[in-house]
């Protein structure tokens, strides 16, 4: 059972949703007003649901808040605009996934258990050891660990998947759609830019510690690659 925050101003939506998780296993809390949401206690959530238009806060501030407050679990957006800008901005914020309105309730429960699931991978605790080690970037996909040069890098779930794979398959260039297919599970889509966004966010991330290195490397039309 995992507590699930569902924040939206519409009421039949959050109820709704609320009474689907509920079936499946789950401990929802719904949240009719952003405001309240925000100012509850966190620390105990295991995945959010954020409405993009909320009054007050919308849910573009709410997720930035969330990543601000180092809270790591994974956020789906629901979205009434099924445009690329809505859904680049919140990944970029720190999103992990989008739903477009209206859609189907166990479309985002199927959503929310493949979210659960990367996160839980992500926060086994293991030895560590099969650490891949690139030029001071090193990648501990037991352990779920990044360190650049000895510092630590704090990455999602998503993007820790997406990095290992790369650094796994060191020097081979991977398509944006086996980087989808691997770490969302899910058919690609030609016009998705959801890789691309993870990637720009994991190369400011990496660029953070070492702005003169780029890590990850694109080959334009073909993916995307780490170099030895």
């Amino acid at each position: 059972m995992a507590n699930i925050l569902i924040v939206d101003d519409e009421k039949e939506i959050v109820d709704l949703v609320a009474l689907y998780l509920q079936n499946s296993g789950h401990h929802p809390i719904p949240f009719y007003d952003p405001v309240p949401a925000l100012e509850s206690d966190l620390g105990a959530v295991d995945l959010a649901i954020l409405d993009v238009m909320m009054p007050g806060i919308n849910g573009f501030q709410f997720c930035s808040e969330l990543r601000k407050q180092e809270l790591s679990f994974p956020i789906i957006m629901l979205t009434a605009k099924d445009t690329d800008n809505d859904k680049i901005n919140g990944l970029m914020l720190g999103a992990d996934d989008y739903v477009v309105k209206p859609f189907n309730p166990l479309e985002l429960v199927a959503r929310v258990t493949a979210q659960l699931r990367r996160a839980k991978s992500y926060s086994t605790t293991a030895p560590a050891e099969a650490v891949i080690d690139i030029n001071g970037l090193t990648v501990n996909e037991q352990a779920h660990t990044c360190r650049l040069y000895g510092a630590d890098i704090d990455l999602t779930p998503t993007e820790f998947s997406i990095l290992a794979l790369l650094a796994k398959n060191l020097g081979k260039v991977i398509s944006s759609e086996e980087i989808f297919e691997s770490v969302w599970g899910e058919k690609f889509m030609d016009s998705n830019n959801t890789v691309m966004v993870h990637i720009q966010k994991l190369r400011k991330k990496l660029g953070d510690v070492d702005k003169k290195k780029k890590f990850i490397q694109t080959v334009w039309g073909v993916g995307y690659k780490i170099e030895g």
